[in-house]
Parts: structure tokens; sequence; C-alpha cells
């Protein structure tokens, strides 16, 4: 039985602002409600949305903010609700005592957390939750969209910006399983060797090349039947001179801003769709979660990499150099912090 401390620590801002407004904080360890897991963490992802958060791009519901959406460890405390524990999807869920979990729940960057059962999902041994930690918010944002945003299907013709970052080579790696044709766009050449090699068609260097001339170009003219954009307010031009008729771009993110206002009558030219999803719109039931999860897992175990650039320590110090390094766009991959052991 492990024991639970009365503290923990957690990575905390009581204000809107820069990475400075960080701290680390020692904080009481949360009791769980009859319908709550109790769970050690060990690893939790960093994502542009914590960044959000702390700028006040989304707005803070309270004061002080425990960072992070992202996060994998231990179950030390089970549901005590006979209902939960009773029920079919409790017990299909498979989570007990010692079980290891991931979830995409807020307050990721602390010791222990206490979260509704139906958030979090089973890790299998042979992704462990190290790699569930780097894979399950970019994987199931990914699936998600691939699926639900624009249902890709075979021979279609898509655009990945910011192919080469944790959320674009989960987006190429799937979609190019589904049978689409990808064009990535990344900033350097080494990033651009890196889309390709997890499967992107054509890849655009940005900073060197024109995006849509080059997109027109590889697709005779016609553009593309979707495209995928976590960067916002950067390229969100060019998506509609980019994009197909009758086709749908997806807006995952504000990486470089946010998407300003636009009328409706923007999409009539092209006959246009414009999708702003969010994953937990997606996974909003077990049902959902659970079978997301699922083909996710097995992708992974089918061969979709998940290349994470750096680990972080846990302190304020280790959390702000992440979200510095991740907005900086100077990474590949995923980004984790290591709570635990």
């Amino acid at each position: 039985m492990t024991s639970i401390p009365k503290t923990t620590h957690a990575v905390q801002f009581f204000k809107n602002g820069g990475p400075e407004v960080l701290e680390f904080h020692e904080v009481e360890v949360a009791a769980p409600q009859p319908d709550e897991l109790l769970i050690k963490v060990e690893w939790a992802g960093v994502n542009f949305i914590d960044t959000y958060f702390r700028s006040g791009i989304y707005e803070t519901p309270k004061f002080p903010f425990t960072v992070g959406r992202e996060l994998a460890g231990t179950v030390v405390a089970v549901p005590t609700d006979p209902g939960v524990l009773e029920s079919q999807e409790y017990k299909l869920a498979g989570i007990a005592l010692g079980s290891k979990v991931v979830g995409y729940v807020s307050g990721a960057m602390i010791g222990y957390t206490a979260v509704k059962w139906n958030e979090v999902t089973s890790v299998p041994p042979t992704v462990g939750t190290r790699l569930a930690a780097a894979s399950f918010v970019s994987g199931l944002t990914a699936l998600s969209a691939l699926r639900e945003s624009y249902a890709v299907q075979k021979g279609d013709w898509i655009l990945v910006h910011a192919a080469a970052g944790g959320l674009g080579l989960q987006l190429v790696q799937i979609a190019k399983r589904f049978g689409a044709n990808v064009i990535g766009t990344t900033s350097t050449r080494e990033k651009s060797a890196i889309a390709t090699a997890h499967g992107a068609d054509h890849v655009i260097l940005y900073t060197k090349e024109n995006v849509v001339d080059r997109v027109l170009e590889i697709t005779n003219g016609r553009g593309v039947n979707a495209i995928y954009d976590g960067v916002g307010k950067d390229t969100w031009e060019d998506d509609f001179k980019s994009i197909a008729r009758k086709g749908t771009i997806v807006s995952l993110g504000n990486s470089s801003g946010v998407v300003p206002p636009f009328a409706p009558l923007k999409l009539t030219p092209k006959n246009l769709k414009v999708v702003r999803p969010t994953l937990m719109n997606y996974i909003a039931t077990p049902e959902e979660l659970f079978s997301y999860s699922k083909e996710y897992m097995a992708l992974i175990a089918d061969g979709v990499r998940v290349p994470i650039h750096q680990e972080y320590p846990f302190s304020a110090e280790g959390v702000a150099q992440a979200q510095i390094d991740l907005t900086g766009r100077g990474t590949s991959g995923k980004l984790v912090v290591k709570i635990a052991d």
C-alpha cells in the first residue's frame, strides 16, 4: 500500500503573464470525492494550451491556477462510491489500485491529484507512463481531428502546419495510415527531414518558400482537401488560398496568435468549412474517451512514433523553460516534465 502524504508540490501561477509568473508551491493533497481516483503523478506533458491559460489567451477559471493538462501516473486510491465500483463502465475501464493511467485533466503539474475516474484511461504496460504523457493529448487531438473535424479519406490531399511539432508529427503519421497525401510545413531543413522521416510526402520550408505557390504546384492548382492548422494568426490568410473548393480548414491552435474575427462571407468563394474543435468535446463521454484511447494505443503498437525532444525537472524554472522552448519553435516532437519516479 502506497503511503499518501498530506502535502505535495505544484507549479502554479497567481496572475496571468509570461513564464516568470510560474511558482513552485507546497499544497495539500486533495481528498478524493466518492467518484474520484487519487493519482500519484509521474509525468506531465507540455502543451501550447498551458501557455494560453498562463498568458490569458484562455480565461483562467480561478487563482492560484495549477499548470498542465496532460498527466500519467499510478492510482493510489480508488473511488468509494458503490454505484461507481459496481457500474459496468468502471469494470470495463479496468482501473484498480496500482493501475497506470493517463488523462487530459486540468492541473497536471502536481505530485498527487484527485480526478474523476472517467477522465483517465489505462496505460498498457508496453507504453508506460512517460510515453503516455508525451502522446496522449497530441495523439488523441490528431486522431479525433482526422476522424471528425475533417474525416480524411484515402487519396485526400491535406496540409499540416508545423509538421515536425508534437501534434504535427501525430497528424502526419496517422493521416498516412488513413491513406492521405500529406504536405507539411516546417521552419528549418532539420525539421523538414524529421517530418519526411515520419511520412510526409512533401515538406515546404516556409522560411524559404512560398507556401501557397508550393501547395498549388504540388496539387496541380487544385489545393488541398483539408488544412490542419495549429499555428493560427500567421498562416490564417494563406489557408484560404491553399484550400480546395469545398475544403475544410481545421483550426487547432494559436501558437502564433489568435485567428482574427472574420465574416461568414469569407467562406463563400469556395464553399468552405472552418472547424475549431477542442479535444475535450471529442472525448466528453467515457465511451468516447475509451474508444479513442484504445484506437490510439493500437496505433502506437502499430508503429506510430512519439519523439520526445526533451524532459524537464519538476520546478518553476523547469516548467518555465519548457514553455519558453515550446513557444520558441525550436523544438520538434514532445516536451515532458518528470514529476516523480
